[in-house]
């Protein structure tokens, strides 16, 4: 599997740290921004009426899909770091999309002036296992050289990998609407939303 000495926590921590701050944004995230659309079309006049209309019609059931799609991706990307000892390219790639988004969550929150989803684990979680896991990598050299062109290629991974989830979410959500309940939750009342 891998002849490195990279700990494999250094791959399946990027799960880890993924769904630590993916629990934060699922939690917060659509009724965040249902409850703060208004005052986001005010500042921010000069976006396109598409995007606003976008997103608010993301509910709770399409953006829980689309965690669970990022899931697979991220899932699928830390399995191969830890087997490959942290020289996988898609392992990699995934690592620094992490960590780069992070900071788009930290500038959404600068731009609102306030806590957005994900702007707490952003700072907490995010960053700090990003560059751990790569200050592993570089001390076991298999950390791959990152130029802008790479900050760039994260980026973008990262965007499109977002906007395929919640592709994914907005076409299966509607599919599940109409299921039952599983057995052991037939009766039970829902429990409170904070």
């Amino acid at each position: 599997m891998t002849t490195s000495n990279v700990n494999p926590l250094v791959g399946y921590g990027l799960f880890l740290a993924w769904a630590v701050h993916d629990t934060e944004e699922l939690a917060f995230g659509p009724r965040w921004l249902r409850e703060n659309l208004p005052l986001l079309r005010e500042r921010f006049p000069g976006v396109p009426e598409a995007v606003w209309k976008a997103a608010e019609s993301v509910d709770e059931r399409e953006f829980a899909l689309a965690v669970g799609v990022m899931a697979t991706v991220v899932g699928a990307a830390a399995v191969a770091g830890a087997r490959s000892g942290g020289r996988s390219a898609f392992y990699q790639g995934a690592l620094n999309g992490f960590g780069l988004h992070a900071l788009v969550h930290l500038a959404q929150a600068a731009a609102v002036r306030g806590v957005t989803p994900g702007s707490v684990t952003s700072p907490l979680v995010v960053i700090p296992f990003t560059l751990w896991a790569r200050g592993r990598l570089r001390r076991a050299g298999v950390l791959r050289p990152t130029g802008l062109r790479d900050v760039v290629t994260g980026l973008g991974v990262a965007a499109g990998a977002t906007v395929v989830a919640h592709a994914v979410g907005r076409r299966l959500a509607p599919h599940m609407a109409g299921r039952r309940p599983a057995p052991h939750m037939v009766g039970r009342r829902p429990e409170p939303r904070f």
